[in-house]
């Protein structure tokens, strides 16, 4: 009879033991969440002057020098809401053109915007030189934000 209080006694400490060292804590456990980088994306030179090239010979005309445009006739780039808030709507524009009849800012602009680049590259250029001048802060965009626009036959 002792023993088996013995040995009741040293299972009821081993079950509590057990208990206790495999039991959860009143504090919930903390899951890492992956961090998020930011990977800034930086355009080359040679991107740059191409999108300067093709800027000084497709846009200029219409656009400006100094990426003003004529109002009523050809919207500046110069703090451009559009430009600068859909990127990936301005290259396509840039392969693909657009019609005449957008309203911005209050003033009509009638002419139509043909297509003035032929690839993804040279639209990703172009709209890079654009986006980072004449005070523009727009940042970049890259060949992966073209990946879905389907250019035009012509």
């Amino acid at each position: 009879m002792k023993k088996k209080a013995i040995l009741s006694m040293f299972a009821f400490v081993g079950m509590t033991l057990a208990m206790y060292s495999c039991g959860g804590s009143s504090e919930p456990k903390k899951t890492e969440e992956p961090v998020k980088e930011e990977v800034a994306v930086v355009v080359t030179q040679e991107s740059n002057e191409l999108g300067k090239k093709i800027y000084n010979e497709k846009c200029i005309v219409c656009h400006m020098a100094n990426g003003e445009g004529i109002p009523g006739a050809f919207p500046s780039l110069v703090g451009s809401e559009y430009l600068l808030t859909n990127k990936v709507g301005a290259i396509a524009q840039t392969l693909n053109g657009a019609p005449g009849g957008s309203t911005i800012k209050g003033i009509l602009y009638s002419a139509p915007m043909p297509p003035q680049v032929d690839t993804k590259e040279e639209a990703v250029a172009i709209i890079n030189y654009v986006l980072n001048q004449w005070g523009n802060n727009g940042g970049t965009v890259t060949l992966e934000d073209a990946k879905d626009i389907v250019i035009n036959p012509r």
